[in-house]
């Protein structure tokens, strides 16, 4: 059972902290706040590259041009990059208040739409989350409170903790808050227009960019208190998201389980571990760490120790 797994891709963020190398035992750089791990992405700006194996060294987009139908089946689009993007998120300090555009919208400004669901891995007891509006608040109210610098007055804040699960679908007003370390699975894009910053200053001692009139057209404002989705470690499966753009499974099994994920030719899987250690084939997967499992194989998980994976899928259908 053959796999891919992919070099990840820090970048450095003015809310970024420790996280990497204090929860997911990662060497990172010391001297750089890096707030990212881009572990699987298709861009032109940026490449995953494999870690290991024949085909080390090469590029998703890459390996999608020379094994097309081996890693996405026959229905797949040569010229399609790769539909998802999976990403670490360390939030040392709260996120810009943002929101990503819908299809039709992201369309007329010559960006993308996005789609993202948040796996909170690591919460201290004082993060939180901002998800959609209070109730009652619609557009002219939070024009003016955005134009008093009141915005997170009118944002829904909910406490949260591991296990915690969120789809942010295009058009949700959201950020996430200081002390979140989060497994983010979303559309690939890279999207984001910002709609308040917290009167703070970026990396070069600027204050950052604000897309106001993007954000305002963009937020759905009939998305009022949601609430996170609490994932329970004795439920051996849970389905955490099923959108149009992917579906999120939850497993968790207890040492020296195997689960069957996929047959030969069944859709191309990513594999995501947030406890434990996992073996598929000859390859172990540990905690924090991301493979693909290709269209042109099987897939069954061993559990090495009591362990928890998520699975993402439905996703690789032709994006043109």
């Amino acid at each position: 059972m053959e796999i891919y797994k992919f070099e990840p891709i820090y970048k450095e963020r003015v809310w970024g902290g420790s996280g990497f190398s204090d929860k997911l035992n990662r060497v990172v750089p010391t001297n750089l706040n890096i707030g990212e791990s881009w572990e699987i992405v298709d861009r032109n700006e940026d490449q995953s590259k494999v870690s290991a194996g024949k085909h080390k060294g090469m590029t998703l987009r890459q390996l999608i041009t020379d094994h097309s139908e081996y890693l996405l089946g026959p229905r797949w689009i040569k010229g399609d990059p790769f539909p998802i993007l999976v990403k670490w998120l360390d939030c040392a300090e709260r996120l810009s208040l943002q929101v990503h555009p819908p299809q039709k919208i992201a369309s007329e400004w010559g960006g993308e739409p996005k789609t993202e669901n948040w796996y909170v891995f690591s919460a201290t007891p004082q993060a939180g989350l901002f998800i959609g509006l209070k109730k009652g608040v619609d557009k002219k109210v939070f024009t003016q409170a955005l134009n008093q610098n009141r915005a997170e007055e009118y944002c829904h804040r909910v406490s949260s903790e591991d296990g915690d699960s969120v789809l942010v679908r295009s058009g949700r007003i959201h950020a996430i808050d200081a002390g979140n370390l989060i497994l983010e699975i979303q559309q690939n894009s890279d999207t984001t227009y910002r709609v308040f910053d917290w009167q703070r200053v970026g990396l070069d001692g600027k204050p950052r960019d604000l897309h106001i009139e993007q954000s305002l057209r963009c937020i759905d404002f009939s998305d009022h208190e949601p609430m996170p989705m609490k994932t329970h470690s004795e439920r051996e499966f849970e389905c955490l998201a099923d959108s149009e753009y992917f579906k999120l499974l939850k497993y968790s099994t207890k040492g020296g389980i195997t689960v069957g994920i996929k047959d030969k030719k069944d859709q191309c899987v990513i594999i995501s571990v947030v406890k434990g250690e996992i073996q598929i084939g000859e390859e172990t997967v540990g905690v924090g760490e991301q493979c693909i499992s290709p269209f042109g194989e099987p897939c069954s998980i061993h559990s090495n120790c009591d362990s928890c994976f998520l699975v993402t899928k439905d996703f690789n259908e032709p994006a043109s």
